[in-house]
């Protein structure tokens, strides 16, 4: 199953390393159909910390640099469940931003970012199945219930030991008073 966990993810992560490698080095072409989300953030964005940039070029730049940087630790099986996490959040304004089908009017343009954003959701699928991806392993939740279950095993085990000493020493000390000196 290596092999093909590696394959996929490797495709998954192809379209964020291009995508955010090319809106890097040219935000210009997305900062128009980008700027009715980034007006909606930037409040957001100025009460989490002021100092933070809340143009909308400069937002666009993180989010490409975002996906690049999460689309190659995907790719190459590099923290691959934060990065697949990482990168659908990401998913989440660019598909917004970029394929609002419901505000077209024209019915060509309004298919076309129907498919679209009908296939960023099919991403954020996989990327949401990447993320729960423990590549055969237990998970977290299973790991945690078998150490606490280990760990109530080993309290008992110790109780039990406990009260047979216990009970082991009452009845060398009643011997002990029995038996005159």
């Amino acid at each position: 199953m290596k092999p093909v966990r590696s394959l996929a993810r490797v495709m998954l992560s192809g379209i964020f390393v291009v995508s955010g490698a090319r809106n890097l080095r040219n935000p210009g072409r997305l900062v128009p159909a980008a700027q009715p989300i980034t007006d909606k953030v930037t409040p957001l964005i100025q009460n989490l910390n002021p100092r933070f940039p809340t143009d909308t070029a400069t937002l666009v730049r993180a989010n490409s640099a975002t996906q690049l940087v999460a689309g190659l630790m995907l790719a190459t099986g590099r923290f691959t469940r934060p990065a697949a996490l990482v990168l659908a959040a990401t998913l989440v304004p660019t598909t917004a931003a970029g394929h609002p089908f419901w505000n077209n009017d024209d019915p060509a343009a309004r298919n076309n970012n129907q498919i679209h954003f009908l296939k960023n959701l099919g991403l954020f699928g996989g990327l949401l199945l990447a993320a729960a991806d423990t590549e055969g392993k237990p998970g977290l939740r299973w790991r945690t219930g078998h150490r606490i279950n280990h760990s109530r095993r080993s309290v008992q085990r110790a109780v039990r030991t406990a009260r047979r000493e216990a009970k082991i020493a009452v009845r060398s000390a009643a011997t002990a008073r029995r038996i005159p000196g």
